[in-house]
C-alpha cells in the first residue's frame, strides 16, 4: 500500500522512496484510513535526513494499512535561511496541527540551546504541543530529546548528564511483553546518540512501564499509558547504517572549526576495527595540528559486518505494532486490520 505523504512543494527527495507518493493534499478520508502527523525538530543539517529515515520506516513498516502522514515544524526553533524557506515551502506551521484529526503523532528531539528544556524558546509551543497529544491522539512517540521534555513537563522528571556523551550501538533487552514489542527479538542492538539520561528509577516511580532496557545506558523503551497511549524512544531506531558515523564527522568538524573543545569519542561497538585505528591516527593529527581543512581528509571507515543496520527489523516491528495499535484502539474498521501483513510478507 502507498503512503501518501502531504507536501506543499514538489520536491523529489521522498517523492523518490518506495511506497511513498507525495500529494499537494489528501483526498477525502475514508473509513480505516490511518493519519499520522509528523513534528521534524531536527538540526538543519540533519532535516532531510531525518524526514527520510522517518517517512521510510513508516512506508516500510505499514503493510496494506491505508496510512497518510502530515508534516509540522515549529517556527520557535531558529533556523538558516535554506533551512526556513524548505520548511515554509513543504511543511506545516505546527499551529495547524491542533485543527487536524490525527491518529498518531511522532515527534522528533531538536538541538538544545539553553542550560534547561524549560528556558528554550520552543517550551510554550512544546508543552502546548504535549497536552494537545494527550486529549487528541490514539498515541504519541516522542523521540530522544522531545521524550526528555515530554516526561518533564508531564512528571517533573528531570534528566540527568552523562560523564560522557551516550553515542554508539548498544544492546538493548526486553523488560516487558507489551503488544508494541509483539514479534521482536528478545534484545537487540540500538543506536543512541545523547548525553542525557532520564532515570529509570523516577520514571517508573511516576507510573512509567519500561519496555526495553539497557545495563549500560539504562531505559530504551518506555511508555504511559492514559487518554493516549505516550511512547518514548531514548534510541534512534529509525537511524540508517551510517547515520552515526555522519554524526561523528560532523562533530568531528565542530572541534576543528572550534566550535566544541571536546573532540568527540568514537561511536561506541559500532566501527570495525580498521576504521577504529583509521580515525584514531586521524585524531592523533587533529589534537596535533587544528585546522577545519583536515575534514577533507577524514578517513573512509565503515560499522562492523554484523552491525550493518542491524536494529532495521526491530524498528520496523516496533512501528508496524504502533500503527496497529493506532487501529485497533482508535476503533478501525476490522478490514484495515485483516489487511495488514507480517514482515516477511505473509498474511496475518
Amino acid at each position: 500500500m502507498v503512503v501518501l505523504l502531504e507536501r506543499h512543494f514538489s520536491d523529489q527527495s521522498l517523492g523518490l522512496l518506495e511506497g511513498v507518493c507525495c500529494v499537494s493534499a489528501f483526498p477525502p478520508r475514508v473509513e480505516g484510513t490511518i493519519e499520522v502527523g509528523f513534528v521534524n525538530n531536527m538540526p538543519d543539517a540533519a532535516l532531510e535526513s531525518t524526514e527520510r529515515q522517518f517517512i521510510g520506516l513508516l512506508a516500510e513498516a505499514s503493510g496494506k494499512m491505508e496510512l497518510r502522514v502530515k508534516m509540522f515544524y515549529m517556527p520557535q526553533i531558529e533556523r538558516g535561511d535554506l533551512a526556513g524557506r524548505r520548511l515554509h515551502a513543504v511543511y506545516n506551521d505546527v499551529g495547524r496541527l491542533f485543527e487536524a484529526k490525527l491518529d498518531g503523532l511522532i515527534v522528533t528531539g531538536m538541538e538544545p540551546g539553553a542550560r534547561a528544556l524549560c528556558r528554550e524558546p520552543f517550551w510554550p509551543n512544546f508543552t502546548d504541543l504535549i497536552e494537545w497529544a494527550g486529549r487528541h491522539t490514539t498515541s504519541t512517540i516522542w523521540s530522544c530529546l522531545a521524550a526528555h521534555a515530554a516526561v518533564l513537563y508531564c512528571d517533573q522528571i528531570e534528566r540527568r548528564k552523562f560523564p560522557h556523551k551516550c553515542f554508539g550501538v548498544f544492546e538493548c533487552v526486553q523488560d516487558s511483553d507489551h503488544p508494541l514489542l509483539a514479534g521482536a527479538p528478545a534484545s537487540g542492538f540500538v543506536p543512541h546518540s545523547r548525553w542525557n539520561d532520564v532515570p529509570t528509577d523516577a520514571l517508573v516511580a511516576a507510573g512509567y512501564q519500561i519496555l526495553a532496557k539497557s545495563r549500560e545506558i539504562g531505559a530504551d523503551i518506555f511508555i504511559k499509558d492514559a487518554r493516549s497511549l505516550f511512547v518514548f524512544l531514548q534510541g534512534h531506531p529509525e537511524y540508517e547504517a551510517m547515520t552515526l558515523l555522519r554524526e561523528y564527522r560532523r562533530d568531528v568538524g565542530r572541534y576543528l572549526r572550534g566550535e566544541s573543545e571536546i573532540y568527540p569519542a568514537v561511536p561506541s561497538s559500532y566501527l570495525n576495527a580498521t576504521s577504529e585505528r583509521s580515525l584514531e591516527a586521524f585524531r592523533t593529527s587533529a589534537l596535533a595540528a587544528r585546522n577545519p581543512d583536515l575534514l577533507e581528509t577524514f578517513p573512509i571507515v565503515a560499522p562492523r559486518d554484523r552491525l550493518t543496520n542491524s536494529w532495521r527489523a526491530r524498528a520496523l516491528r516496533l512501528y508496524r505494532n504502533w500503527l496497529i495499535s493506532l487501529a485497533t484502539r482508535g476503533g478501525k474498521s476490522v478490514q484495515t486490520l485483516a489487511s495488514v501483513t507480517r514482515l516477511d510478507g505473509t498474511a496475518g
